[in-house]
C-alpha cells in the first residue's frame, strides 16, 4: 500500500513511511493509493468473528506487508484491550459507548495502535528517537500520553490549550511524567494545531524525527473505522438501516467511518453532529469551506474552527458537494441545546450523556426525521466523568470516580507554558 499527500506535490510513501512523517513534505495529509472493499462473506459471518478478528481483517490492506501478520495481530490485541458496547437509550437509538479504555475516551484505540506501530519500526534502532508531536483539544493528550507512554525510543510532546480542557484531561496529560512532557498554550486549539503543523516543516527541526499522533497520522486515524464495524456486528440482527451520528471536531471518527462504508459497510447515512465551531455544516449549506477560529464550548474536544480531516472526506468524493449530500449531513447545536438534550436523555431514558455524546444524540434525532425504520448510533466518545462540572450540576447527579480517573488525580499536573511558535520551537532545540 502506497499513501499520496492530498495537496498533490510530494512522494507517495510507505505506510512506515506515512506513520513516521506524520505529514508530508507539501503540507498534505497523507491518504490511501487505494481502497479495497471486503467480500460479501466477511459481512455475511461478522456476527461470528471476534473484534480482534474484524479489526485486522479491515486494517491489513492499509498496512500491507510492512508489519508481519503475527505482530500486526498482536498490536491489535493490545489496542482492543478493552469493550465497545452499544447500549439501548431508546427505541431505534443506540449509544455506541468508545470510552471504556485507559483514558476513558475512544481515542484510546489510535494511539495505543500508533504507538505500537511506531515501537515496531524503532525496533532496531540504538540512539536515534522519534519525537511525537501533538496538538489536543481535550482528549487526544491524554490518550496519546497513556498509549506511548514509556515506549522505547519515542519522547512525546503534548501542546494543549490553557484553561480550555477540563481538570482530568488535563490530569491525564501532566502527571505522567517519563517520556511525557505536556506545553500549556496560551491561545486555543487551532493555534496549538497550527504550531505543531509548522514544527514538521520547519528545516531547521529535521533533526528531531517529528511525527504527529493527532488523527492527521494515518495509524492514528485509519483503527477508528474499528467502531463501525463493531456496532454493525452488534446491530446486524435487526435489518434495519443504520444511521451514525459523530460528535465531530477534527472529524477524524466520521472519516473513519466513511472510510469503512467505501469498503463495504451496509452504513446507510452519517450525520456529523456538532457545537457552534460550525465550519463543516455552513459548508453544506453554500458549499464555501470557510473556516473560523474556534469558541469555547463546553465540548470542548470539538472546540475545532479548521478541521484537518475534512479534506478527506472531501477526497473520497471527488469534491462532489452533491454526492457527498447523500450521505453525509451536518448539524450544529449551542451550549444550551446541549445542556437540554442532556436533561432529556437522563430524564426520559436514565442514560448519562456528556456534552459530546449528547451533540451526537440531537444530530441523530434530527436525521433520523429523513429515514423511517432505521435505527440510530449515536458515539459517545468520553466518559462522563471527564466532564463532571458540567454533568453533574446538570444532572443533580453524583458521579463515581473510575479507577482509571481515581489513578491520576491525585498527582501533581506539571507543564511548560508557551505562547508562540518561537517558544515551541526553542524547546525543541534544546
Amino acid at each position: 500500500m502506497k499513501y499520496y499527500s492530498l495537496n498533490h506535490n510530494a512522494p507517495k510513501v510507505s505506510f512506515q513511511e506515512a506513520v513516521i512523517q506524520g505529514l508530508a513534505s507539501d503540507k498534505g495529509l497523507y491518504f490511501p493509493e487505494t481502497i479495497m472493499p471486503l467480500g460479501e462473506a466477511f459481512f455475511e459471518t461478522i456476527e461470528n468473528l471476534s473484534n480482534e478478528e474484524i479489526a485486522f481483517e479491515a486494517i491489513k490492506q492499509f498496512v500491507g506487508d510492512e508489519i508481519p501478520e503475527n505482530i500486526l495481530k498482536e498490536i491489535i490485541t493490545e489496542t482492543l484491550c478493552f469493550n465497545f458496547p452499544v447500549v439501548m437509550v431508546e427505541k431505534d437509538i443506540y449509544s455506541l459507548e468508545l470510552f471504556h479504555g485507559p483514558t476513558m475516551a475512544f481515542k484510546d484505540v489510535g494511539a495505543r495502535f500508533m504507538s505500537r506501530c511506531l515501537a515496531y519500526f524503532n525496533r532496531d534502532k540504538k540512539d536515534n528517537k522519534n519525537t511525537v508531536l501533538v496538538a489536543t483539544s481535550g482528549d487526544t493528550g491524554g490518550a496519546v500520553a497513556s498509549g506511548f507512554l514509556g515506549v522505547k525510543g519515542v519522547d512525546v510532546i503534548i501542546l494543549y490549550p490553557s484553561g480550555k480542557v477540563s481538570d482530568i484531561q488535563e490530569r491525564q496529560l501532566t502527571t505522567l511524567g517519563q517520556n511525557i512532557t505536556a506545553l500549556e498554550v496560551d491561545g486555543v486549539f487551532d493555534d496549538c494545531q497550527d504550531m505543531v503543523k509548522k514544527a514538521f516543516l520547519d528545516a531547521d527541526l529535521k533533526d528531531k524525527n517529528l511525527t504527529s499522533a493527532n488523527s492527521i497520522n494515518i495509524a492514528r486515524w485509519l483503527p477508528q473505522m474499528f467502531y463501525f464495524f463493531f456496532a454493525y456486528k452488534a446491530l446486524k440482527k435487526q435489518n434495519k438501516p443504520l444511521i451514525f451520528s459523530c460528535p465531530s471536531g477534527n472529524f477524524g471518527n466520521i472519516c473513519a467511518g466513511i472510510i469503512a462504508k467505501k469498503m463495504g459497510l451496509p452504513i446507510e447515512h452519517f450525520v456529523a453532529s456538532t457545537n457552534v465551531n460550525d465550519t463543516v455544516p455552513r459548508f453544506l449549506e453554500n458549499g464555501t469551506y470557510a473556516p473560523k477560529p474556534s469558541k469555547t464550548t463546553i465540548s470542548n474536544a470539538m472546540d475545532v474552527g479548521n478541521p484537518s480531516n475534512f479534506i478527506r472526506i472531501q477526497e473520497m468524493y471527488q469534491n462532489d458537494l452533491k454526492q457527498f449530500k447523500k450521505d453525509f449531513s451536518a448539524f450544529t447545536f449551542s451550549d444550551e441545546e446541549t445542556l437540554e438534550a442532556m436533561k432529556y436523555i437522563y430524564n426520559t431514558d436514565g442514560y448519562i450523556a456528556e456534552p459530546h455524546g449528547a451533540v451526537g444524540y440531537l444530530g441523530l434525532k434530527k436525521e433520523l426525521q429523513n429515514h423511517e425504520n432505521a435505527i440510530g448510533i449515536f458515539l459517545e466518545t468520553a466518559h462522563p466523568i471527564k466532564f463532571l462540572d458540567t454533568v453533574e450540576p446538570t444532572l443533580n447527579i453524583k458521579l463515581p470516580i473510575p479507577p482509571q480517573i481515581e489513578s491520576v488525580m491525585d498527582k501533581e499536573k506539571v507543564s511548560i507554558k508557551i505562547k508562540t511558535y518561537e517558544d515551541l520551537k526553542a524547546f525543541l532545540q534544546k
